[in-house]
């Protein structure tokens, strides 16, 4: 019998977020097994994750979601299906696409930094180096609408990696940070949940669209069976209409793997443009 393993790391924002994310696996699950009719054993984990690309590559994996940059760009598509992508309700998406949120601290604001531009010589704070959003969207905005002459080797006095989204934002509101680039996403379910923390940042711009984060599956996992699931995270979606609109969910799309390319295509880019490291 196999023992599949299955969780939904990325939008955690609160525990109220966590706990409805949880709900909605567990309700594609059980509409998965319905279909199936399989018997297998199948374990929810925690959402307090320790090696997330041991548990993409993980060949029990029936069902989590990654970022667009280890899907892409580190390989993991080559041992995964894609499920599908999810659609949001939030300020930067559109359809399965969304964007980045370029912020500022308030302070930094007042001091002239209302455009990407004019965040030169400051301070980045960013939540991770394999993330789209936090990392890969913003050196990619950097190496597209900063000038040469003012972008040069370096960019930012410095680049913090500090672990999540959430951490960011806390960087800006202390001060200790002057720039970071947050996903949209992320951002409309802070605004929605925790508003306090927006009040010493301000938004300057958005990043380029890209899609968004995959729903994926083990390669293990048979065709029909990944069809399957694609039919029963439809299906959860609709089961209960205000934990969707908590979560700003309005379905899932299924995109092809080439699609994905474009997170790739912003790497190159920025590589040509002499910005190959966000710096």
């Amino acid at each position: 019998m196999t023992h599949w393993i299955a969780a939904l790391p990325m939008y955690n924002v609160t525990p109220q977020h966590g706990t409805l994310w949880r709900a909605l696996l567990r309700d594609t699950l059980g509409e998965f097994a319905r279909r199936a009719g399989v018997r297998e054993r199948m374990t929810l984990l925690d959402e307090a994750l320790g090696d997330l690309f041991a548990l993409w590559r993980s060949p029990d994996l029936l069902m989590s979601q990654t970022c667009g940059f280890p899907y892409r760009l580190l390989g993991l598509d080559k041992q995964v299906h894609l499920l599908a992508t999810p659609r949001f309700n939030a300020p930067g998406c559109e359809g399965a696409f969304y964007r980045s949120v370029l912020v500022v601290s308030a302070q930094a604001y007042a001091n002239g930094a209302t455009t990407l531009a004019a965040c030169g010589g400051l301070r980045a704070a960013c939540n991770s180096a394999d993330s789209h959003s936090g990392m890969n969207a913003l050196r990619h905005s950097v190496a597209t609408t900063v000038a040469q002459s003012a972008r040069g080797a370096r960019f930012f006095a410095s680049v913090s990696f500090v672990g999540s989204h959430l951490n960011a934002l806390r960087a800006l509101a202390a001060n200790e940070a002057d720039v970071a680039a947050i996903d949209c996403v992320t951002l409309a379910y802070v605004r929605d949940a925790l508003p306090d923390m927006l009040e010493s940042v301000r938004e300057i711009g958005m990043t380029a669209a890209a899609p968004g984060l995959p729903l994926i599956a083990s390669r293990t996992v048979p065709d029909a069976h990944a069809a399957m699931l694609r039919d029963a995270l439809d299906h959860a979606c609709t089961l209960d209409p205000l934990r969707a609109k908590t979560l700003r969910l309005q379905g899932f799309s299924r995109l092809a793997p080439a699609d994905y390319a474009i997170i790739e295509q912003f790497a190159g880019e920025a590589r040509a443009a002499g910005y190959a490291e966000l710096a």
